[in-house]
């Protein structure tokens, strides 16, 4: 006959194995920077994109961070020639904070780059950039690469900011994609989203952040009437507990350059 002292245990290490499966297989949340280049003309353009594309990109994958979005927005929107758009997936905050260091051991890096990285201080490749962090959302906890066959010429991305009254007001904004159901709304009706985060550091705060991906706009008008329409979004957008959780809603119609991963 078996011990009952040392079933116990047994059934408790057994228990705590299955425990510790369970999180190791369930997914981390990622964090994201978005960094946004100001250009002053189209030799700046051509400078920066050269520099993502032969030196920031490669030494992002050989330091093990994959699917990095490259995006411009739409020729119909005045801001285009103006900004380029760079999403980084990160496993962790800590990643991005050791990322300078990475790159400056990272000697392909440094040659690929050099027109960037040791650019003078009267020829600049950009006029400025700003650096926007985000946490992903608990529901969406890691990012998907969307199921397009369209060339990327021709899809549309659309990266949306909602910006909260006060930080409360925002964590409720957060509290409808997941408990209120609009990150399952969004997949049920084939929306691609590549993201949701909340802003932990950004010049709109507090905000939230997400990217969603059509083949075109044609495409993308008719989801967001599916949408609309939809008796879940109907019964959400009523519910007195989420009324007022926007202050602001900006809207950015974007297309991924030709060597973007995502």
């Amino acid at each position: 006959m078996v011990n009952c002292s040392r079933l116990s245990v047994f059934v408790a290490l057994f228990l705590l194995t299955i425990s510790w499966s369970a999180q190791s297989a369930a997914p981390k949340k990622e964090f994201y920077e978005i960094r946004i280049y100001h250009l002053k003309n189209p030799d700046q353009g051509s400078r920066v994109e050269k520099y993502l594309k032969d030196a920031y990109l490669p030494a992002m994958h050989r330091a093990g961070i994959k699917n990095i979005g490259v995006f411009k927005p739409v020729a119909s929107d005045t801001s285009a020639g103006k900004l380029i758009y760079v999403l980084t997936p990160l496993k962790s905050f800590d990643q991005l904070l050791v990322l300078p260091k990475t790159l400056e051991k990272d000697a392909a890096y440094l040659s690929a780059g050099k027109d960037y990285i040791d650019a003078a201080y009267n020829n600049p490749p950009y006029a400025r950039f700003e650096s926007i962090v985000l946490e992903s959302f608990r529901d969406m906890p890691v990012h998907k690469l969307p199921n397009l066959s369209a060339p990327k010429s021709e899809r549309v991305y659309e990266l949306r900011s909602y910006e909260g009254h006060t930080e409360k007001i925002h964590r409720n904004k957060v509290k409808m994609f997941n408990d209120g159901g609009e990150v399952p709304l969004f997949d049920r009706l084939g929306f691609n989203a590549v993201f949701y985060g909340s802003v932990i550091s950004g010049s709109h705060m507090p905000n939230l952040m997400y990217m969603t991906t059509f083949s075109d706009k044609a495409s993308r008008d008719a989801h967001w009437k599916s949408f609309f329409e939809d008796d879940v979004w109907l019964k959400l957008k009523a519910n007195p507990e989420y009324q007022n959780n926007v202050s602001k809603n900006t809207i950015f119609f974007l297309y991924p350059t030709d060597y973007s991963d995502i």
